[in-house]
């Protein structure tokens, strides 16, 4: 590929962009499309009235001054703590990759370009292998220049990584101590509950943890049944019953209507009514049948409440029986992150789950690599031409080569990457996750495995083994097959970075499906209430893997194809300020994982600098220069002593609550006398949906309703009317503005 196929390439996706962020700057502007611009300010009702004038119709950059403004505070009390981690790895990327990008620009470029014997054409026609470390001839003396680079930048990317973990750690830890009770710290949830046939799940709870946990214990919340199927099940028993009762108020008087409604004969409903009036005599009316319904629906699992932090901290950390298999105990998730869906599979079966799903994505990894080596065989226009002879006319045109290789290749990867995200949740909910959160953990991991995998690793040895017919044939052959491979394939990144970060900031900041759901509930089914519009959740799982397999490649790449990285870094500056917009204006907090996606990138971006370390050496033992070579070792073996330093003194920290914090907490308010208004609290904290009201009361297992809210990724949602409480955060509230008055925070 030379210089004008990459411009090609960079010329229609800015192109796409300015035209898609223009229109945004409109559409955001007109009232019927507030539901979908400013979902989140519907909801905590931040907003001035919106004068109609000719503005509305006329492009404006005021949403990017208003997300450059923004503050990090503001976006804590919007979006929480995840999403200050999110904008945090966006900040942590733009100064590490200034920093690659100044060094390399003005120390490694020209050593790429003048390293060679090859001689040079016209700017536009250069290849761009002539600006790759491919370029240096062997035994240069001047590759002492990518290994000072490959110092300075992993020095400066392990110093920023340390105080922006230290910062989010500490702001981790304010956050807890700050934040109004939270029932999660009083809660821990319980399931493989041993199974008795003389009495229920929750009388078994309550006589276990009353005898082995008797100076804490506060009462508890059993799991019921839930689900579609479920849910069909009870209405049917529901209308069985209201049916029932109706004709025992006629007095048992047989009837044409009341048999048939019954599914018997006239014989048959005098016998039902006679049991009913057997179990009367005995003092069980109602009650009973209650009783019976409620223990026929009872999982196996439990929510059990304590007086006081630090005991269910160590209720959830200890073994509750000499079977681990038995009364397994884990924190409980926050009210509205719990995955109620998923708390009633036997806890046995998990293991099982989570081997199925493994080799499930392995099948679809597997599967995908169709793609990945059709898009690379675009890449190699003269073996394209031998697999399809009737295209030779075709590529000889300047303008379509420019497009098949330049362009095209990384369109349609981008477009089959689409389907990953979804499957991988589906992957997640499978294996058994007990919050949503921890599902969304889950499948941002198995995106962000998948898409290094396939975009960069696949790429790579799919390009190679097309152009070469080669492939190592051991693993200690793997460093100097990537040495080789790499380079190579720079410039097929470099246009990925194009299709794949440009174009889908444009595609995020316009909210295409949510926009033409809206027009079609506006304009076909006539529905104009703002307030029946489905609220979205800020998809992580989609948005961190694609920041971090950026990084990935930009460490990666960044002395052996340096170019790249200055697109890298305008990709990095333009996703800072889209995000931001959508944060605090279109996205709705319904969870909060507490920071749990930071580790992740800490960890990807360890990987990517060790990863860097291990190509360069590769190459630098390719080009023969043992001085370069001997130099990165101690580099790779420092990168490994400061990951490791970094999860003995953070890592602890966001799987588990302090104790010492715990227990200040919970001193604080004893002496403040906020202890009984915790307590009450937690009688309305958990309960999965209206459908276990009824139960609920007889047994004294308390709870409230889960507010109804959709996920954009598919979520299970539990329909009820939310009690609003007056320590929830501000986004477990929806509240309804009307069009205008939003529209006026633009």
């Amino acid at each position: 590929m030379n210089i004008a196929a990459l411009l090609t390439s960079a010329g229609i996706n800015i192109a796409i962009c300015v035209v898609l962020f223009s229109l945004y700057s409109v559409l955001r502007k007109q009232p019927g499309n507030v539901s979908v611009y400013f979902g989140q300010r519907l909801s905590s009702q931040h907003s001035r009235r919106l004068d109609q004038c000719l503005e509305r119709f006329v492009p404006s950059p005021s949403w990017i001054l208003k997300a450059w403004e923004t503050t990090e505070d503001e976006i804590l009390a919007t979006g929480g703590l995840d999403a200050v981690v999110f904008v945090r790895i966006l900040v942590f990327s733009i100064r590490i990759f200034s920093i690659a990008a100044v060094i390399c620009t003005v120390l490694v470029l020209p050593v790429n370009y003048h390293g060679g014997e090859r001689m040079h054409t016209h700017i536009p026609f250069e290849s761009l292998d002539v600006f790759t470390i491919g370029n240096v001839k062997e035994g240069s003396k001047w590759l002492w220049a990518h290994c000072l680079a490959l110092y300075i930048i992993t020095l400066a990317a392990c110093t920023l990584l340390y105080f922006e973990y230290k910062s989010i750690t500490n702001l981790k830890l304010v956050n807890i101590i700050g934040s109004p009770p939270n029932p999660s710290h009083f809660a821990i949830l319980v399931r493989s509950i041993p199974w008795s046939s003389e009495e229920s799940y929750c009388d078994t709870v309550k006589k276990f943890f009353s005898y082995y946990h008797p100076s804490t214990y506060l009462s508890h919340q059993m799991v019921y049944k839930s689900g579609t199927v479920q849910k069909l099940k009870d209405d049917a028993e529901h209308v069985c019953k209201v049916i029932i009762d109706a004709s025992l108020e006629n007095t048992c008087k047989p009837s044409f209507t009341q048999c048939w409604c019954s599914g018997g004969t006239t014989n048959s409903f005098k016998m039902i009514s006679n049991e009913i009036d057997i179990d009367s005599e005995h003092g069980r009316t109602g009650y009973s049948d209650k009783h019976l319904d409620a223990r026929k629906k009872e999982c196996p699992a439990a929510f059990v409440f304590f007086k006081n932090r630090y005991a269910a901290l160590m209720a959830a950390q200890t073994f509750q029986s000499s079977n681990p298999m038995l009364w397994v105990t884990d924190l409980a998730p926050e009210p509205h992150d719990v995955y109620w869906s998923n708390i009633c599979i036997p806890y046995r079966q998990l293991w099982i789950r989570k081997i199925a799903t493994l080799v499930a994505s392995i099948v679809f990894m597997i599967v995908f690599l169709i793609p990945v080596t059709f898009v690379q065989s675009l890449t190699q226009l003269d073996n394209l031409q031998k697999m399809l002879p009737f295209m030779t006319e075709l590529l000889k045109k300047k303008f379509v080569v420019q497009v098949v290789s330049g362009y095209l290749p990384s369109v349609i990867l981008v477009l089959f990457l689409c389907a990953v995200p979804p499957v991988m949740m589906l992957f997640s909910a499978v294996e058994g996750s007990i919050s949503r959160s921890g599902r969304k953990k889950s499948a941002c991991c198995k995106v962000l495995y998948f898409t290094i995998w396939n975009v960069f690793f696949v790429n790579v040895f799919a390009g190679s083994i097309i152009s070469q017919l080669l492939v190592f044939s051991s693993v200690t052959d793997l460093p100097t097959q990537l040495a080789k491979a790499v380079p190579s394939q720079a410039t097929f990144f470099t246009t990925y970075v194009f299709s794949s970060g440009w174009a889908s900031l444009a595609i995020e900041v316009m909210q295409i499906y949510p926009l033409l759901c809206n027009l079609f509930r506006r304009v076909i089914l006539r529905i104009k209430d703002d307030s029946q519009s489905e609220s979205l959740s800020f998809p992580y799982h989609t948005e961190i893997p694609r920041i971090l397999l950026f990084g990935f490649l930009g460490f990666t790449c960044s002395i052996l194809a340096p170019l790249m990285l200055l697109f890298l870094l305008f990709y990095f500056f333009l996703a800072y300020l889209v995000y931001r917009n959508q944060i605090i204006n279109v996205y709705i907090a319904k969870y909060d994982s507490g920071g749990q996606f930071w580790p992740i990138a800490h960890n990807t971006t360890v990987f990517s600098l060790i990863f860097a370390q291990v190509i360069a050496l590769g190459v630098f033992g390719l080009k023969r220069s043992t001085v370069a070579s001997g130099f990165t070792i101690p580099l790779l073996i420092g990168t490994l002593l400061f990951h490791q330093y970094c999860r003995q003194r953070f890592l602890p920290v966001f799987k588990s609550n302090s104790a010492k914090i715990l227990v200040d907490m919970d001193r604080r308010d004893e002496h403040g006398g906020r202890m009984g208004d915790i307590y009450e609290h937690l009688r309305s904290a958990y309960n999965q949906s209206s459908l276990m009201q009824d139960a609920s009361n007889q047994l004294q297992c308390f709870g409230h309703f889960e507010d109804k809210r959709n996920d954009k990724s598919s979520e299970d949602t539990e329909k009820g009317k939310g009690i609003i409480q007056k320590d929830d955060r501000p986004w477990y509230v929806n509240r309804t503005l009307s069009s205008k008055a939003v529209l006026g925070a633009k």
